[in-house]
């Protein structure tokens, strides 16, 4: 009996949710690393308040992005080692909608619980209260953004083995404009100016690439595995 496709997508997304729920201490180390790293600036810096809270929008966006690429080298690893992969790629399902599932599980289970602790490291970095607003909406459209890239950078590398020093050389050039953007937004709400045009920016950007990127992520993993 052939599974429609919602089902599919139900069940892979149950199936990787489950995994990561086993896994908890890889879920934990993103997380844990961007509270080590909020913490190192007070202490590096100095405790002056008004340097702290100019710096902390960038700092707590590029220390998420940093977690993140703890993760993103495994987001395809172990479907390749148990063959799982194969099976993604001779299901009836189209192949750029399960990668897009897996995409969003990975997000879930890799930048949600850091969007999640975002206002603490704003807290401790003295961001005002209103600005926090603001940050965690620009993550809610920066961090899916960045696993969307990053997953067609993983599937290019899916064939080669320790491909976590390339993959952050290539995926880090790309992330500027979006932690430029997500910064800008920060720093114009922190000043009182309109801080709508980066976020639409953002947005723009993440809409074009959930329709583009899982696409290409299924046609580098064709390649990567045929080759």
């Amino acid at each position: 009996m052939r599974v429609s496709t919602g089902a599919a997508c139900a069940a892979l997304l149950r199936r990787d949710l489950l995994l990561a729920w086993r896994r908890r201490g890889d879920i934990a180390m993103p997380v844990l690393y961007a509270l080590i790293v909020a913490t190192l600036f007070p202490f590096a810096l100095g405790p002056e308040e008004a340097l702290l809270q100019r710096i902390a929008g960038g700092v707590i966006l590029v220390t998420v992005l940093l977690a993140m690429l703890l993760a993103l080298d495994a987001m395809f690893r172990g479907d390749i080692e148990d063959g799982s992969l194969e099976q993604l790629l001779l299901a009836p399902q189209p192949l750029a909608l399960m990668l897009a599932i897996r995409i969003l599980a990975h997000w879930i289970t890799t930048a949600l619980p850091l969007i999640i602790i975002s206002p603490l490291l704003a807290g401790m970095l003295h961001l005002p209260t209103p600005v926090m607003g603001v940050l965690v909406v620009a993550l809610l459209l920066a961090t899916p953004l960045l696993s969307l890239i990053g997953a067609i950078l993983v599937a290019l590398t899916a064939g080669t083995r320790r491909s976590g020093m390339l993959l952050a050389l290539m995926l880090l050039p790309l992330c500027v404009p979006v932690v430029i953007f997500a910064a800008g937004a920060v720093a114009a709400a922190q000043q009182g100016l309109p801080w709508i045009a980066p976020i639409a920016w953002l947005g723009a950007a993440l809409v074009l690439a959930l329709v583009l990127a899982p696409l290409a992520c299924a046609a580098a993993l064709r390649i990567a595995l045929d080759a």
